[in-house]
């Protein structure tokens, strides 16, 4: 990356385009505009997201009266999610009010939430130590050197469009902050789109104040564990490292364009325009033997915090709401059926949220309550040390006698 910021900030820097293209000064104006904002063009990133997440339309702000409408309904709800985890400040329980947003504004500061992780894979991406074992193939080749150059040149506007429409499409569908089961800087509120959780209500024909109160729990639930530091430092670490082990592969996408259909130039731009309409080729990610190795941990322990809440959840939403299970089980349906967008996010993260994974985690929780109660489940709560292995996530009996050995000692 070093060297494509000296050519960023050299106007005499040598254009590997200008022999096809001209040297037209609209095309070198466009170059230096792709090239100048670091491994991501984050004004695309939120202009994308924007546009998506609100169709171009001016969106109008929560309405006072839905605010308190949920805010009544936050309070009970945190009363009952403290009592019955046991986290969270008591003092505080009382005075809970969530942030209510849009989806635009819900977009805007996932973005900026998400912004590290996001920077991280770019520079993965854009790996000098990667890039140079290309290189020998590149010099060698000048139609693989010119499309390596334009990737390259390309990468932070394709970068920026791409996290911008994921965004922008995971607003639509969204609740709150946790869909995607990732802590937030911890000096954020916690968010929800009253607007997607009423319409998520009338699209299934339940009652709008049982789902917004259920979506209030459930939110909760996931706030409060990540309140725990070694819950978010896991989680965090283990996404980061996997984050930041993408290695590039620049010549797959010089591959796929020479091997394209050149006999009919209608057909070749179809070719071209699928070709580039694939985020996973155009971002060059290929899963390195560093992520294949942090896959197990990273599955565990988001199958404990799925478990986990969903335990929590049914037994808070049961106590407050009598019988949840037609929302839990819409809401649970709607997740493992994610859209492509989802399903794209949870690459990049490392994120396993389909029915094996929720299965997994829901069978570790009930198989330790089924051992030792309440009490058995409370030890997560105490340190890393007492968070499931890879293994002893499927098998509830040797993580309890595992800390069992650690307690006595």
């Amino acid at each position: 990356m070093a060297a494509d910021d000296e050519n960023a900030n050299n106007d005499d820097a040598p254009n590997p385009f200008g022999g096809l293209f001209g040297g037209g000064a609209m095309f070198g104006d466009m170059m230096k505009m792709f090239s100048q904002q670091g491994p991501i063009h984050w004004d695309t990133a939120q202009q994308i997201a924007a546009m998506t997440s609100t169709g171009g339309q001016s969106e109008s702000n929560v309405d006072p009266a839905l605010r308190l409408a949920f805010n009544d309904l936050a309070r009970i709800a945190a009363q009952h999610v403290h009592d019955i985890t046991g986290l969270g400040d008591p003092t505080k329980v009382l005075s809970t009010e969530p942030i209510y947003v849009t989806p635009g504004e819900w977009s805007r500061r996932t973005l900026e939430d998400y912004r590290p992780l996001f920077t991280d894979l770019a520079r993965a991406l854009s790996s000098p130590a990667s890039e140079s074992n290309n290189s020998s193939d590149s010099d060698s080749d000048p139609f693989s050197a010119f499309f390596t150059s334009i990737t390259n040149l390309i990468a932070p506007m394709t970068m920026g469009m791409t996290i911008g429409s994921m965004v922008g499409l995971l607003s639509k569908k969204s609740f709150g902050q946790y869909d995607l089961p990732l802590p937030r800087p911890e000096d954020r509120g916690l968010l929800i789109i009253p607007g997607n959780v009423d319409a998520f209500a009338d699209s299934w024909g339940l009652d709008r104040n049982e789902v917004r109160m259920w979506t209030l729990i459930r939110e909760l639930v996931i706030h409060s564990v990540f309140s725990l530091p070694h819950f978010r430092d896991a989680v965090q670490t283990l996404v980061r490292d996997f984050v930041a082990a993408f290695r590039p592969d620049p010549q797959a996408i010089t591959e796929r364009l020479t091997n394209l259909d050149s006999g009919d130039p209608q057909d070749m731009m179809k070719s071209l325009q699928r070709l580039l309409s694939d985020p996973e080729l155009l971002l060059g990610a290929v899963r390195s033997p560093e992520q294949e190795r942090l896959q197990p941990r990273l599955d565990a322990i988001l199958g404990l915090v799925i478990g986990w809440s969903d335990h929590m959840t049914d037994t808070v939403g049961s106590l407050v709401l009598g019988n949840p299970s037609r929302i839990a089980e819409a809401v649970r349906r709607q997740r493992v059926e994610a859209g492509d967008e989802t399903v794209f996010v949870e690459k990049l993260f490392g994120l396993h949220l389909n029915r094996r994974q929720v299965d997994r985690g829901r069978a570790f929780v009930s198989g330790v309550l089924e051992r030792s109660g309440d009490d058995g489940l409370r030890q997560i709560y105490r340190g890393s040390q007492y968070l499931p292995t890879a293994a002893e996530i499927d098998a509830p009996g040797l993580w309890l006698a595992r800390i069992e050995i650690t307690k006595d000692d």
